[in-house]
């Protein structure tokens, strides 16, 4: 099919409240929102270009759209000819994945329309599966804030805790004594620490006064491999890579000891759907766990993109995180948006998406453009 429009905005919602980590404090969500149509169809996306994480901005994504816009427009016009494209601009879309996520998702989400079948269908995924059950995430807020957050996701059924360390040990100690005593087991508790540490002896003395964890995600510098592997061989827990994980080509240094690592496979992060499948395809073959994860403030879109691939992780998914929709944005681009409810689960029967095409989600998101 040919390609009549394809356009980028920014798009911006506010937060209900402020999530803060080592890296960032967010108070709204910023991604670049992608339009695509053709055939009479419409298709979107959605990318979060973040620079502590893959060193892009807003400015950068749309920098990259102005530069690649007409080229797509003029040869893609197949999933196939997007399967193309991408191999033939590796570099590129290495520098700027969230950007080309936002174009991929629309463009997956246009062709898969126009053909009337769900994008799982479209690039040959098994269909999704009944349900998913997501992670509770606790930011680095103080600790009135957070005993209550946590409160909040023990009632609603979480049982599986993400909790993002500060670097203070005192509200670090707190808030992880509360979640244990809340009767969250110890093998379903990691922490973020969003690279806050310069060496492997000091993160690994931090963290080992913690009490045990089961996994730890990006304790120090982002591909400090080694590093990483001494504090995994002292703490006893697994390594969670996140800023040190953005391409398959990465897995190749954890192949030794995979038992050790998990990688953390966000679509926005890793380039799309499909370059998130690669990874997580390659990851089962090495031994190497998955946690499907999330940007902070994702909409409807980027939370159906990720079902496919927690899908396609199998038994080597240890988390899902994200799917908060309306808990945490004060609206979403969906007027139901997609989201877990009790106990963490998200149900897809009752929502058909492997009956509808594309992603299988109406949208009403005009009013959060800018």
């Amino acid at each position: 099919m040919r390609i009549d429009d394809l356009r980028l905005w920014r798009l911006e919602i506010p937060f209900k409240v402020k999530f803060r980590h080592a890296a960032a404090e967010r108070s709204r969500m910023a991604s670049v929102w992608v339009e695509a149509r053709g055939s009479g169809v419409c298709g979107f996306g959605e990318g979060c270009p973040r620079e502590y994480v893959t060193g892009e901005s807003l400015a950068s994504a749309e920098d990259f759209f102005r530069r690649t816009r007409d080229a797509l427009v003029g040869e893609v016009r197949s999933v196939d000819d997007l399967r193309a494209w991408q191999s033939q601009h590796v570099n590129e879309i290495d520098a700027n994945p969230s950007a080309w996520c936002g174009v991929e998702l629309a463009l997956l989400d246009l062709f898969a329309r126009d053909e009337r079948r769900p994008v799982e269908s479209l690039i040959g995924s098994p269909p999704l599966r009944d349900s998913y059950r997501y992670s509770a995430v606790l930011g680095d807020g103080g600790f009135p804030s957070g005993l209550k957050t946590a409160l909040k996701y023990r009632a609603f059924g979480l049982t599986d805790f993400k909790v993002k360390l500060s670097g203070d040990a005192a509200a670090d100690n707190r808030k992880l004594k509360t979640v244990r005593a809340l009767g969250v087991a110890a093998a379903r508790i990691r922490v973020d620490a969003n690279n806050l540490w310069h060496s492997s002896h000091e993160a690994a003395s931090y963290l080992c006064a913690l009490g045990p964890l089961a996994a730890i995600e990006e304790p120090i510098a982002s591909g400090d491999f080694e590093g990483m592997r001494r504090i995994a061989e002292q703490t006893g827990a697994r390594i969670i890579l996140d800023e040190s994980m953005l391409r398959a080509d990465q897995l190749t240094s954890i192949g030794d000891d995979p038992h050790r690592w998990i990688a953390n496979v966000r679509v926005s992060k890793m380039g799309g759907l499909l370059r998130s499948l690669e990874v997580v395809q390659r990851a089962r073959e090495l031994g190497v766990g998955v946690i499907v994860g999330a940007q902070v403030g994702e909409t409807s879109v980027l939370s159906r993109a990720a079902l496919p691939v927690a899908q396609a992780a199998g038994e080597a998914l240890y988390a899902q995180e994200g799917a908060f929709g309306t808990r945490l944005l004060q609206h979403d681009v969906c007027p139901k948006p997609l989201m877990f409810g009790f106990g963490g689960v998200l149900e897809t029967n009752s929502l058909k998406l492997n009956e509808r095409a594309g992603w299988g989600l109406e949208l009403e998101w005009g009013d959060s453009a800018t």
